[in-house]
């Protein structure tokens, strides 16, 4: 007989507790499940179930193999469902988190592309500046910037950018400009609040050396675009990266702070929960963002 339906009557009886209600769930004879488990103790040579006339529990062997068995059922049916969702062409509903600043900047207005080569999609997109919990919030994936903090995610890295010290020139005319790291612990610092190292700003020096600023900062806000805001408000100096500042720079709002540093650079992630197989509509979308952001370098944004 074959060996995965033999562990499957046998689990299937140890899960609904007796021959006739897994018959009932495999859609099969009380006589056939009988069978099988009886060819599945022959085969091992040992006796897994006890039998009464009231009801049927697994034997101490019997509770052992059914752990092994079940992990075995589940990699089986995980493997068939991973051919089938590869096949499969995307659909359903697509929820996504993403910050605030980069959904309304650089997500949206590509959002109609994608929806138009994968018409059985829907999308909804959620606005938000902090990082959700992807399965027990109910989302299929999320657009980070940053280190990843989270290992147990899957993360696929899709574009990348640098973040930079940036405030206006009428900041810098009546405050004076920073020349050194150091300086900036006299100056008026603007702080992202959703930062998980807090009001520290990590920074490089020229020699490479990692730095540390830690300051309480004039202005903490949870919001990137409300961050530039002030920037070019002239309320201090932000830390950004450039997918915010790039068009203020080019207009002349805002000026780098102290322009010999290195740029620190940040990866942009597609993030989705673990698992042996993506969802399609996920890969779907995950691809189209690699195409869509192909051509975008740290200082192209």
């Amino acid at each position: 007989m074959d060996r995965l339906t033999e562990m499957e009557a046998f689990a299937t009886v140890v899960d609904q507790g007796g021959f006739t209600d897994a018959a009932r769930k495999m859609g099969i004879s009380k006589s056939a499940v009988s069978k099988h488990v009886s060819s599945l103790e022959a085969r091992l040579g040992a006796r897994l179930l006890n039998r009464t006339t009231r009801r049927v529990s697994p034997t101490e062997i019997g509770l052992a193999y059914y752990d092994r068995a079940r992990r075995v059922l589940t990699d089986a049916g995980e493997a068939d469902a991973l051919v089938t969702s590869m096949q499969s062409a995307p659909s359903g509903l697509l929820r996504i988190s993403v910050a605030t600043d980069f959904g309304v900047n650089h997500l949206s207005p590509i959002l109609g592309d994608f929806l138009s080569q994968h018409e059985d999609i829907t999308v909804d997109m959620v606005l938000n500046n902090r990082h959700v919990e992807l399965i027990s919030e109910g989302f299929d994936m999320a657009i980070r910037v940053g280190e990843m903090e989270d290992s147990s995610l899957r993360a696929r890295k899709f574009s990348e950018t640098c973040r930079r010290m940036i405030a206006s020139p009428e900041y810098f005319e009546r405050y004076g400009r920073p020349v050194r790291i150091d300086d900036l612990n006299e100056h008026k610092l603007l702080h992202y609040s959703n930062n998980s190292a807090g009001n520290v700003w990590r920074i490089t020096a020229p020699s490479g050396e990692k730095r540390q600023v830690r300051t309480a900062g004039w202005l903490t806000v949870n919001d990137g675009q409300s961050l530039l805001n002030a920037a070019v408000s002239g309320l201090g100096i932000a830390y950004l990266p450039n997918y915010l500042y790039a068009d203020a720079l080019k207009a002349g709002l805002v000026q780098e702070a102290i322009p010999d540093l290195p740029k620190e650079m940040l990866g942009i992630y597609a993030v989705y929960p673990p698992g042996r197989f993506t969802q399609p509509k996920v890969r779907a979308f995950i691809d189209f963002l690699v195409t869509s952001f192909a051509g975008r370098t740290p200082d192209s944004w």
